[in-house]
C-alpha cells in the first residue's frame, strides 16, 4: 500500500484490522517519514523506533490470532513532551527536566495504549508550554511546514507540524489557552479541546498539582488531520481514572438540539485579518450547505472573558510559576513570561477573588446563549501565524492577547471546542473553531465534520 503515511488514524486501524496492511508496515512508513522530513522541522524530538517496531510486531501477531481488536490497534501516535509516557522523559521543554522519566503513563496515555495505539515519538513545545511559539533551549525551535519564517504555534506546535507533514496520524496535546487550537490553525490540522473533566489527567512528576487556573483551564486532547480521527481518539481517552478526582462520566453523545450556529467574524469588534474572516465565511457557507441555520450573532462578553483569563493567569504566573520555574526557563521563555505578566493589569487578592466571581456571571451568560445558539463559529486567532520572534516584545504580546480573545473563552469556562481547516490563503492554512456547551463535543465534531466534508483537508504536505 503506497504512501501509508498519508492515511488517517481511523483508516489505518481499518486497514490493519482487515489485513490490507500490517502494523509493522504502518510504523515503518511513519519512521521513514520522520527520518525524511523531521530534520527540516524539528517537530519530533525523540523517536522510539525499536520499541514501536516491537509493539507493531505484537500487534500483528494479535491480528493473526483472530482475537478482538481495540479501536486504534496497531496505529502509531506521538505524544507531547509535557505528558507522562513511561520510558521517556517528561521534559516540559526544560534542560533541567531532560532526564525526568515518569513512573507511570498519564491516564489518557494509558487509555490510548489500551486502545491499541503505539507511541512512536515525542513532540516539541515551548518551556512548560507557556508561549505562543514552539522553541526551547533543550530541543530548539520547531518550524512551520507552510512557511519556515512563521510560527507553527504553541504550545503543541510540534504535534501540529508533525501531523501536517505525515510524520504521525494522531497526536496528544493539551490546551490552557489555545495550545491545541492555535497550532492547528498555524499548520492546517484539526483538534478537539474537550470539556473540563472529560479527559482524566495527572502527572507524577513535579509540579504534580498545579495552581488553580491550570487545574480548571488546562485540558488534554487529541490532534489529527481528520475529524473522524478526533472522534475515535476522544472516545478512547475519555474513560475513568481514579487519579483525576474531577473526571466526569458524562456520555459522549447528548440529546438532539436545533442545528443553529451563531457566527462571529470579528469577536468583540477588536479587528480581524481579512483572510481569517474569509475562512470563517467559507465555514459558515459550508454549514449552511449542510443544513445548519447560521446566524450572525455575537457571543457574550468576549473581551471581558479574555481580560479575566489573562489577569488571573498572569497573577498566578507571577506568584507561583515564575519564582519556581523562571530560573529553569531559557532566556526567550523567561522574557516572554515576564512581558506577558506586565502586559495585563496586576491583581491583588481582592481583584483575584472578584475575577473568579465575574467568571461565574460569564459562564451563566454563555449557558443562556447556548439555549438559543447551540454552537458558536468563529476564528481561532484573528491574525495569521506571526513571524518568528513577534511574540517576544510587549507589542506582540498585547497583539496576541487581542487576537486570541475567542480562543481563551473555552478555557475560562471549561467549554469544548473543535478546530478544522478551511483551506489556504496566501500560501498559509486557515482554520476556524466551533464552540459548544459543556460536554457537547459531539455537536462540535458534527459541525467540524460537515465543514471538512465540504472544504476538504489541506494536509499532509512536504515542508515548504
Amino acid at each position: 500500500m503506497a504512501d501509508i503515511w498519508r492515511m488517517g488514524a481511523a483508516d489505518l486501524a481499518a486497514a490493519i484490522r482487515s489485513k490490507q496492511v500490517t502494523s509493522t508496515e504502518v510504523v515503518e512508513a511513519h519512521l521513514a517519514r520522520i527520518a525524511a522530513v523531521n530534520p527540516k522541522l524539528n517537530a519530533v524530538t525523540v523517536v522510539f523506533a525499536e520499541e514501536a517496531l516491537a509493539a507493531a510486531k505484537s500487534a500483528d501477531a494479535k491480528v493473526a490470532s483472530g482475537a478482538p481488536l481495540p479501536a486504534l490497534h496497531g496505529v502509531p501516535m506521538t505524544v507531547k513532551e509535557n505528558i507522562d509516557l513511561t520510558g521517556s522523559a517528561t521534559t516540559q521543554g526544560l534542560v533541567a527536566m531532560a532526564q525526568a522519566v515518569p513512573p507511570a503513563d498519564a491516564p489518557h496515555v494509558a487509555q490510548m495504549k489500551a486502545a491499541g495505539a503505539i507511541p512512536i515519538g515525542r513532540t516539541n513545545l515551548p518551556d512548560f508550554g507557556l508561549r505562543w511559539h514552539t522553541d526551547n533551549e533543550l530541543r530548539g525551535p520547531t518550524r512551520n511546514p507552510w512557511d519556515a519564517s512563521r510560527t507553527p504555534g504553541g504550545s503543541s506546535g510540534g504535534e501540529a507540524a508533525a501531523l501536517a507533514t505525515g510524520m504521525t496520524p494522531l497526536g496528544l496535546g493539551n490546551d490552557l489557552g489555545g495550545s491545541l487550537r492555535w497550532p492547528s490553525q498555524c499548520c492546517g490540522t484539526a483538534a478537539i479541546k474537550p470539556t473540563f473533566g472529560r479527559v482524566p489527567w495527572m502527572s507524577q512528576l513535579p509540579p504534580a498539582d498545579s495552581p488553580l487556573t491550570l487545574q480548571l483551564w488546562a485540558v488534554q486532547g487529541p490532534m489529527a488531520r481528520h475529524v473522524r480521527d478526533l472522534r475515535v481518539a476522544l472516545r478512547c481517552m475519555a474513560a475513568p481514572d481514579a487519579r483525576d478526582p474531577w473526571y466526569m462520566p458524562v456520555p459522549l453523545e447528548g440529546p438532539a438540539v436545533p442545528r443553529r450556529v451563531a457566527v462571529t467574524y470579528d469577536p468583540a469588534g477588536e479587528g480581524v485579518d481579512t483572510r481569517v474572516a474569509a475562512g470563517v465565511r467559507r465555514a459558515a457557507d459550508a454549514l449552511r450547505d449542510a443544513g445548519y441555520e447560521v446566524v450572525d450573532a455575537e457571543p457574550p462578553a468576549v473581551a471581558a472573558g479574555r481580560d479575566i483569563w489573562g489577569q488571573v493567569l498572569m497573577a498566578e504566573a507571577k506568584a507561583a510559576l515564575l519564582p519556581v520555574l523562571g530560573p529553569l526557563f531559557g532566556k526567550d521563555a523567561r522574557d516572554f513570561l515576564e512581558t506577558a505578566i506586565e502586559a495585563v493589569p496586576q491583581l491583588d487578592l481582592a481583584g483575584y477573588v472578584g475575577a473568579f466571581a465575574a467568571r461565574q456571571g460569564l459562564a451563566r451568560a454563555w449557558s443562556l446563549f447556548f439555549q438559543q445558539y447551540p454552537l458558536v463559529l468563529g476564528p481561532v486567532a484573528t491574525i495569521q501565524p506571526f513571524t518568528v520572534g513577534f511574540d517576544l516584545g510587549a507589542a506582540g504580546v498585547r497583539a496576541m492577547l487581542t487576537a486570541q480573545r475567542l480562543v481563551v473563552i473555552p478555557n475560562l469556562l471549561g467549554l469544548p471546542t473543535a478546530v478544522v481547516p478551511v483551506g489556504l490563503d496566501a500560501g498559509l492554512s486557515q482554520g476556524v473553531q466551533i464552540i459548544g456547551d459543556r460536554y457537547r463535543e459531539d455537536l462540535c465534531l458534527d459541525a467540524a465534520q460537515a465543514i471538512e466534508e465540504r472544504l476538504g483537508v489541506v494536509t499532509p504536505i512536504d515542508p515548504r
